[in-house]
């Protein structure tokens, strides 16, 4: 009796859908725009009434489950549905823009190809039975396995994904992804394999969630080759992965963000996410982040992930702050999940990049406060954190005196000297970077550094182990001391000048960062005590030998040196 009503649902269904493509048909033979688009929509849809009229009467009886026949005839219903309504788009001339149409036509196109595998498999796999007691299970190819092996093995697994019980299948899946993980030849050869791709897309809407978590991982894997991206992405798998992030398992979610991320790397791919409505999904999942428990920060994580690809195209940034990101963004900083944390830094830093009109809005929502709470060696953010915290602050704070202002008043200058002095040594590298952005912007920063106290910290520095740490030290050392009353400071400590001149070996030729050391006595030369120091100081000999070698810097410095020497003789004389 059940397997009659089944029958029934199926063949009314079969109906339906019949009509409903018979009066697309029909609808697009009157569309002008877009011809050889909706000529290969018409051929697409005739190779389905072509299949529909293929199956035998007895089809319910051979062993198929009818609820992944019927899945397929309402998925093929929507997809004619939504077509429809692309169609009278463009009877009226009402889209949009040409390259979003052309983006819709060209998805709809590719899920009505894995329809047509789809219904084709189902025919096919009628001339099969296969059964778990009955099976022979091919031995995995050694390591040294030839390709011919390998692609018998792949196949082999192909027909337990088409024609095995739920848990053959699954096992299937999961020897694939254990064996992708070793060599990547299996993904390779099985992309190669006709119908194996189609497979594991069809396992996305299966109803079993471990079939489902597991041909997500696979897909996640082929999405890691960019070659294969733009494949499966014709084939309509950014549709079945927004269907994934709204109804899969958790696990689901997360593989199924993971993928997209992947897919829409270096924004390709992005109209495809857009048209699915994938946009909003991924507002909601970050706003489900927002409600304080830290719960779901993975998927949120990747969530903003996937936006931060996504906003790259002007169209969707725009749509995604009109939707409220930049609150959501500063809520989740706030959040106490470390991933939705960071995910949300590295967000609200791509937003603001190079918009002077997102920095308002994330500073109106107290973007800076919030940034520098973070960057706080009082709070218990975590080092990572810290370090996005003030990537982010640079760019959202540069070229703005207002915007530089209140990161001063929220301390923001204390707690980098602070962080450059006890911080972990990531931490400290960040730490010093910030530093030197702080020393590009004014006078005034400048000043207000020597008095903090930056001026010994980057000292330290100079003799850091990281060539890279040294380099930035001594190029932010050398804008401090443009200013007057930084260079009187720098002097102060005897030690200070001697460390600088010892520093300049000429018997290392020119290495490292000498030219920007030799710059910084320069600037010591333009300073009364600063030339004393240098004059009295037992390393200038260093600074002779690169003058007697012809280094110009050097030169220039003995130059100034000596210039000095002579005024003061002239003042003595004339005074005597």
């Amino acid at each position: 009796m059940v397997e009659q009503q089944q029958l029934a649902g199926t063949l009314t269904l079969s109906q339906q859908t019949t009509d409903q493509i018979h009066s697309l048909i029909s609808l697009s033979h009157q569309i002008k725009p877009f011809s050889s688009k909706w000529k290969t929509i018409r051929h697409k849809l005739d190779q389905i009434l072509s299949i529909f009229t293929s199956l035998p009467p007895d089809f319910h009886l051979s062993g198929h489950p009818m609820t992944s026949l019927s899945d397929t005839l309402q998925f093929i219903q929507q997809t004619t549905s939504s077509c429809t309504t692309l169609a009278h788009k463009c009877l009226e001339h009402s889209y949009t823009g040409k390259l979003l149409m052309q983006s819709d036509l060209d998805i709809i196109i590719s899920k009505f190809d894995n329809f047509v595998n789809t219904l084709t498999e189902f025919v096919t796999a009628d001339e099969f039975s296969l059964r778990a007691s009955h099976a022979i299970v091919v031995s995995r190819p050694g390591v040294s396995a030839s390709r011919d092996d390998i692609k018998f093995y792949v196949n082999d697994l192909l027909c337990r994904f088409k024609i095995g019980t739920i848990e053959m299948k699954k096992q299937a899946l999961v020897t694939f992804n254990e064996v992708s993980q070793e060599d990547e030849k299996y993904v390779k050869i099985g992309m190669e394999i006709d119908g194996f791709v189609n497979v594991l897309l069809k396992f996305l809407g299966v109803k079993d969630v471990g079939v489902q978590e597991e041909a997500l991982k696979a897909v996640a894997v082929i999405c890691g080759f960019e070659c294969y991206k733009s494949v499966l992405v014709g084939m309509g798998v950014v549709g079945l992965l927004v269907r994934g992030l709204e109804s899969g398992s958790e696990l689901g979610k997360e593989l199924s963000a993971r993928c997209l991320m992947k897919c829409t790397a270096g924004c390709d791919n992005v109209w495809a996410v857009s048209a699915c409505g994938g946009v909003g999904v991924l507002l909601k999942i970050c706003e489900s982040g927002c409600d304080g428990d830290g719960g779901g920060g993975e998927l949120v994580g990747l969530a903003c992930g996937v936006l931060r690809n996504l906003v790259g195209v002007d169209e969707i940034r725009r749509f995604v702050i009109d939707e409220g990101a930049v609150e959501l963004c500063v809520k989740l900083v706030r959040s106490k999940n470390e991933c939705s944390q960071i995910s949300a830094m590295e967000f609200l830093q791509v937003l603001a990049s190079g918009n002077e009109f997102v920095k308002s809005l994330i500073v109106n929502e107290g973007g800076i406060r919030v940034l520098v709470r973070v960057v706080d060696p009082k709070s218990s953010y975590s080092s990572k954190a810290r370090e996005k915290s003030m990537r982010a602050l640079m760019v959202l704070c540069s070229d703005s005196v207002g915007y530089m202002n209140s990161l001063k008043n929220y301390g923001f200058m204390d707690h980098i000297l602070y962080l450059l002095h006890n911080g972990e040594v990531s931490v400290q590298e960040s730490a010093l970077t910030a530093a030197s952005w702080l020393s590009t912007t004014s006078d005034e920063f400048k000043k207000a550094m020597g008095d903090a106290g930056y001026i010994a910290e980057l000292v330290r520095f100079l003799d850091a182990k990281s060539f890279e740490a040294r380099e930035i030290a001594a190029e932010t050392l050398l804008r401090l001391l443009t200013v007057p009353r930084n260079q009187k400071r720098f002097v102060q400590t005897d030690q200070n000048v001697n460390l600088l001149l010892q520093m300049i070996d000429p018997e290392e030729g020119n290495s490292g960062n000498r030219k920007v050391l030799l710059s910084i006595i320069m600037s010591l030369t333009f300073c009364h005590e600063g030339r004393k120091k240098i004059l009295s100081s037992g390393y200038l000999k260093n600074i002779e030998k690169l003058a007697e070698d012809q280094v110009l810097d050097a030169k220039k410095i003995i130059r100034n040196l000596s210039s000095s020497r002579i005024r003061s003789m002239i003042r003595g004389i004339w005074h005597s």
